[in-house]
């Protein structure tokens, strides 16, 4: 993997770069689309590439490890052939899944042992196991097993945590050495900074991530019920220490509030079920603020969902046509709702790259902030 850096801003710390891969170029700041069980809810691949267009996508290890299972795909040639995408996929490690089972799972210094959401049955995932798993699923970036905090949490369980993580990380990292790529291309490694919402665990684990030397690294932990605010001094603390040559990918983050505020802070990578699930329950968003279409105000609005035309059902169909879905539960509602917000969040990155590049970044971003945050 190859990470330039194109410009910074000189009024933040955003920085707008590419990431060169074998499957191609990504650009970022970048949104990564969550195809959680290797699909987009709702979105053909074609309309994700040809109307969307992300330049990598995002795909669950633990998701993917119970169905279809690594056999089906590694018979498939790996994740990219199976869901016939060609360009840049990251899998997460299952580390956030695994956590959010919370009652169905037990962690212990060998691993995490947990029951299946779809079966019951028993499963264990370990540092070298999880490896060995994405290396079959194929992703071009993978990350390290972890254990992600929930919010409050307790400071020395915080502090322990984050220590298992780092010698969890050691282990991953040993075991990636003894274990071949499985298909002819690269895979490139990212490990996650842990440390709740405490600035001396943030710091030093930050540090620590840091020293392991990988090609770039993740900071997980956040967006799991903690204030933004927090959320953003904890993403700055982290991207103070983190090295300026090398990707950082702040993960399950967020609005688009959350997403501009985080590239001033000097993040690149983001990924978030927000767009794909907000709009499956009615939500839009657009860049003069949020629209609930089951709103009745909607009913006889025959304007187009959105005039500016990211993609091309925000101007085939108007507000009124899709109340009318919504209303009737029609599937194809949740459909272009889908397509409209990831359309959005992908012009939303863009245009902050642009903005970076021209040097106008922040003035932008305070004007979008503010309108993003009305309700229409």
């Amino acid at each position: 993997m190859i990470f330039q850096r194109v410009a910074k801003d000189k009024e933040t710390k955003a920085r707008a770069g590419s990431i060169t891969t074998d499957h191609g170029t990504i650009e970022t700041p970048i949104f990564m689309p969550v195809g959680t069980v290797a699909s987009v809810k709702g979105v053909h691949q074609r309309e994700l590439k040809d109307d969307i267009n992300p330049d990598i996508i995002l795909g669950n290890t633990y998701h993917l490890y119970l169905r279809p299972q690594t056999p089906i795909l590694e018979q498939a040639g790996g994740l990219h052939k199976f869901m016939n995408w060609d360009r840049n996929i990251l899998t997460d490690s299952g580390g956030y899944q695994v956590y959010s089972l919370s009652s169905n799972r037990k962690i212990k210094e060998e691993g995490v042992k947990f029951k299946s959401h779809i079966d019951g049955s028993y499963h264990v995932f370990t540092p070298e196991n999880v490896m060995e798993v994405q290396r079959k699923i194929g992703a071009d970036i993978i990350m390290a097993f972890d254990e992600c905090t929930p919010y409050p949490c307790d400071y020395n369980y915080a502090k322990r945590s984050m220590h298992m993580t780092h010698r969890w990380l050691e282990r991953c990292l040993t075991h990636l050495k003894k274990t071949p790529l499985t298909y002819n291309y690269d895979q490139t490694f990212f490990p996650i900074v842990q440390g709740s919402t405490y600035k001396d665990l943030r710091q030093q684990s930050a540090e620590y991530i840091a020293n392991a030397g990988a090609e770039g690294n993740a900071i997980g932990g956040l967006s799991v019920g903690e204030p933004a605010e927090e959320m953003y001094a904890m993403t700055d603390v982290v991207c103070s220490i983190l090295p300026e040559d090398k990707p950082r990918y702040l993960m399950g983050v967020g609005t688009p509030i959350n997403i501009l505020e985080n590239i001033a802070l000097g993040v690149d990578m983001f990924d978030c079920v927000m767009p794909t699930r907000n709009a499956r329950n009615g939500m839009l968003f657009t860049a003069h603020g949020s629209i609930n279409i089951k709103n009745l105000k909607w009913a006889n609005d025959f304007s187009p969902i959105d005039e500016m035309g990211i993609t091309f059902v925000d101007t085939e169909y108007s507000k009124a046509y899709l109340r009318h879905l919504f209303t009737v539960n029609e599937l194809l509602g949740k459909q272009i709702a889908t397509i409209h917000n990831l359309g959005f969040y992908l012009w939303l990155t863009r245009e902050a790259r642009k903005h970076i590049i021209a040097g106008d970044f922040r003035a932008w971003k305070e004007k979008m902030v503010k309108q993003m945050d009305n309700r229409l």
